[in-house]
């Protein structure tokens, strides 16, 4: 996963004005699975959200590889090799200096000795996860299954163990439906950094690990292995590589960036194909622009085309969900739309999700120190907000370097595990209303930015701030604080707006609720707050016909 990203203008990603000068993007001769989809936008503009995960909701998530080893939040195998910046200091105080310890060496320190999967994917299921996703490679370029086709994974190197094949059975032994994430397409450039050297002190001018190839491993732990194989540094640099933020305008692979080899989108391609075909996920996330190496190359397409078919074949009806950021209106008729830490400002036509996280994407032990974490009630309100608004939310739990996660983060999820047992039925299965709420927070809403990063930027909720969901002819009214004078209008209840309720009662409880309906709204006297609740949801028969 990646930090914020400002691609002004990358939803237009069918157009060629990101092809570099003269290049006519790469087609490969990989095969796909043959089948009623074919790799062109046309073809896959005839996908179909499964009813699965319409009705799912809610998704967790272990965003967790060898980046997670030093415990130093995100990108650290990018920002290891920044001269004087935070996590550069971390690594030359910890491991030593790049050009000696380098991100290859982090793997090897990377053993995951306390990994239960079955543990935590069976947590993430009381708490209501519907759907499980593990982080497949980032843009380390580390693969964590037994891959055919990069050496450099997670059974050869580091844990010594198929992670995905652990987390895929977890998932399947708790009836989940499995989902992989795919982030490696960007390592060409991503990893442009172990390129460099220091520019000043007693190692200036001594080039970092990142060109180092099998020759220069005689006599050390990784003898006979090709770190370009991970890598992936043999060749020119980026426009403006040095500047550390230029990857952000580079992302969908034009303005300057080094174009990949046809060699290099083969093999994600390759790997991609391996991992679906080998382990079966409903689900796959890339964090690129719309699809991975789109437009350099045609191998987002195959990948998409692949999984739908063979999706068909394994289960008799297209099962399967792939996600990709920036979508313009077509795009989104051919995948699901995800917006990274943020949400919608409206009820979408079709259904989407919202991806976000507790702590920062890779753990990082100062939040835990500092008591950073989200907590159980902004999880849940985030929750419902998207849900109102016909998304689904996917929620990362950092996992530690050794495979567990921490008590503070066990303490959030068993939050979210309280709220679900009580008010679950208001998410599972149910559909937008015909607003999807209301109050105070709606006006003046943060509008998306690049792929999302919306969230935390609007007012706290209020008691007059609800969000609504249905489930046949019952409607659900989340109501996101509790009123001090006990009592909660809801004005889109106003009569003659909705016809008349008769029935109101607050989830957790069988009692009726008492209520006065007028023409000012919907006016429930409310019992005595329930304890430890973080949202309140009312279930409310009458008003839908």
């Amino acid at each position: 996963m990646d930090r914020r990203r400002l691609l002004k203008g990358m939803a237009i990603g069918l157009s060629s004005m990101y092809l570099p000068k003269g290049y006519a993007g790469q087609l490969l001769n990989a095969p796909y699975a043959a089948g009623r989809f074919k790799p062109t936008w046309d073809s896959l503009a005839q996908y179909e959200v499964p009813e699965w995960f319409r009705d799912a909701k809610f998704g967790m998530w272990a965003h967790w590889g060898p980046q997670c080893q030093p415990e130093y939040g995100d990108w650290y195998a990018r920002e290891m090799y920044m001269e004087g910046g935070r996590k550069y200091k971390h690594h030359v105080e910890k491991y030593g200096h790049p050009s000696k310890f380098g991100f290859k060496d982090v793997i090897n320190e990377w053993k995951a000795e306390l990994w239960d999967p079955e543990e935590l994917v069976s947590l993430y299921k009381k708490a209501g996860a519907k759907y499980f996703m593990a982080l497949a490679n980032h843009h380390d370029n580390m693969d964590l299954w037994d891959s055919k086709y990069q050496k450099w994974n997670s059974v050869r190197m580091g844990p010594k163990k198929d992670l995905i094949a652990g987390w895929a059975k977890a998932a399947k032994n708790n009836d989940l439906r499995f989902a992989v994430s795919v982030h490696a397409a960007h390592a060409w450039s991503w990893m442009e950094t172990a390129q460099r050297a220091d520019k000043s002190g007693p190692l200036a001018g001594v080039p970092y690990d990142g060109k180092l190839a099998t020759a220069d491993g005689s006599g050390k732990w990784w003898e006979g292995e090709d770190p370009q194989e991970l890598y992936a540094q043999d060749h020119a640099l980026s426009k403006n590589s040095q500047d550390n933020g230029m990857i952000h305008s580079q992302w969908a692979w034009g303005n300057g960036v080094s174009v990949p080899t046809k060699a290099y989108c083969e093999k994600f391609y390759k790997r991609t194909i391996e991992l679906l075909d080998k382990y079966e996920p409903d689900g796959i996330y890339f964090d690129d622009t719309v699809l991975p190496l789109w437009p350099i190359s045609d191998a987002g397409l195959r990948i998409a085309a692949h999984m739908y078919n063979t999706s068909i074949k394994r289960h008799g009806k297209l099962e399967a969900v792939l996600f990709g950021k920036i979508l313009n209106e077509q795009q989104r008729k051919c995948m699901i739309w995800d917006i990274e830490r943020g949400q919608s400002n409206a009820i979408e036509p079709e259904p989407w999700q919202t991806d976000t996280c507790i702590g920062n994407w890779h753990y990082e032990r100062s939040l835990y120190d500092n008591n950073q974490y989200k907590s159980a009630k902004t999880v849940v309100h985030t929750l419902l907000d998207v849900v109102s608004k016909n998304g689904n939310l996917m929620l990362n739990i950092p996992v530690r370097g050794n495979g567990s996660i921490d008590d503070k983060e066990r303490a959030v999820v068993e939050g979210i595990a309280a709220w679900m047992q009580r008010n679950s039925e208001s998410i599972y299965g149910t559909r937008p209303w015909t607003v999807f709420g209301e109050g105070p927070t709606i006006e003046g809403a943060a509008p998306l930015s690049a792929q999302g990063f919306n969230e935390g930027k609007n007012k706290p909720f209020t008691a007059a701030d609800f969000r609504f969901t249905k489930k046949g002819n019952v409607l659900y009214a989340a109501m996101l604080d509790w009123p001090v004078n006990k009592q909660a209008l809801i004005k889109k209840l106003a009569l003659n707006s909705v016809p008349k309720v008769q029935r109101v009662s607050l989830l957790g409880s069988d009692a009726p609720l008492e209520f006065t309906q007028t023409t000012e709204g919907l006016n429930i006297q409310l019992p005595e707050m329930p304890q430890g609740s973080i949202a309140y949801v009312f279930k409310i028969n009458g008003a839908i016909a």
